[in-house]
């Protein structure tokens, strides 16, 4: 079969070519709502595209992330106020798909993106120079290199960072300028580039990677840092060491269920929490909201995984700080 569409090669879209009808409706229905300055959508419409709903012709919004409401309210309302926004925890919680998400709504654009590693110079922050112009031509604008942070300021749109806990700390530290005077120096050319508005930054990091460089007391004031919700972290954290084995840590060796527990079951645990929650609890997602959706993930040969999961509560959640509640709701309805 041959098509003449380009996209439909791809193996994943961008978010705002994904969801591009969605966002078109997002912006006729938002006609006269109140904007931060650069921005296509307002914050409501922002939140609406990240959590789903219906708009005023009764057409759906796909939810895209499921979790607290709070949460997303408050990346949002962070970004509005031109304060840079850190989205923080452990693998698997969403943070690269909501970072992903809010440019796409924002900007209408998620491509400014800085992967950061070990091996993440000064230039991708800052900029850089084409070697072959520099040493024909001396400094100068053409030689220069634009970084994706660099772009995003002259454009006034949303950059995103990712795992910024695996850049150095001298690397990380070029953001400190760019995020407390909106402005970039280029000391070599003698000037400056200054962010235009709807510019902002938004990051994540990995609390639980080996290696990890923490984040200065400077570069952290800059950021206004949101984690998800720790049931949301609880669950992953789960879902992970029962499949590879082992505790995150590396100390315990553990049998593994024979389920899956795949991305999917965790979702379908998740919403079944958020749902009691709502109905049946005070809104606020708990360790007694997700027990049961959690032990059924968990326990489908009802002899050989229940033994698994028995044993993963007395020698590792009973023992967890913080995870006594979690250990007495998974026991109540074994």
């Amino acid at each position: 079969m041959t098509t003449t569409d380009p996209d439909a090669t791809l193996l994943r879209r961008h978010a705002e070519d994904e969801n591009a009808a969605e966002l078109v409706a997002l912006a006729e229905a938002d006609r006269g709502q109140p904007k931060p300055p650069g921005w296509n959508l307002s914050p409501r419409a922002v939140k609406t595209f990240l959590l789903g709903g219906t708009l005023p012709d009764g057409a759906p919004i796909r939810a895209k992330y499921i979790g607290r409401e709070g949460l997303i309210e408050i990346a949002v309302a962070t970004l509005a106020t031109d304060r840079a926004l850190l989205l923080y925890g452990v693998p698997g919680t969403g943070k690269s798909w909501v970072a992903e998400h809010l440019a796409a709504a924002i900007s209408g654009d998620s491509t400014r993106l800085v992967q950061g590693t070990a091996g993440t110079d000064e230039s991708a922050i800052r900029y850089g120079w084409n070697y072959a112009l520099l040493l024909a031509e001396g400094p100068s604008r053409a030689a220069l290199v634009p970084s994706p942070v660099m772009r995003a300021m002259e454009d006034g749109v949303m950059v995103r960072i990712e795992e910024l806990t695996r850049v150095t700390s001298e690397v990380q530290d070029g953001l400190i300028t760019i995020l407390s005077e909106k402005a970039l120096p280029i000391p070599e050319l003698a000037t400056e580039v200054q962010a235009r508005r709807g510019f902002n930054v938004i990051a994540t990091a990995n609390n639980r990677d080996k290696g990890v460089n923490e984040l200065s007391s400077a570069l952290v004031r800059r950021f206004n840092t949101v984690a998800p919700s720790v049931e949301v972290e609880r669950i992953v954290t789960i879902f992970r060491e029962l499949r590879h084995g082992v505790t995150v840590d590396g100390q315990t060796r553990l049998k593994s269920p024979s389920g899956t527990l795949s991305t999917a079951e965790a979702i379908s645990v998740l919403q079944s929490g958020l749902a009691l929650a709502a109905y049946y609890g005070d809104g606020l997602l708990g360790a007694a909201d997700v027990a049961s959706a959690l032990t059924g993930a968990i326990v489908k040969d009802p002899v050989q995984d229940r033994a698994v999961w028995e044993e993963y509560l007395a020698t590792v959640a009973k023992e967890r700080a913080g995870w006594r509640d979690l250990y007495r709701a998974c026991r109540d309805v074994l």
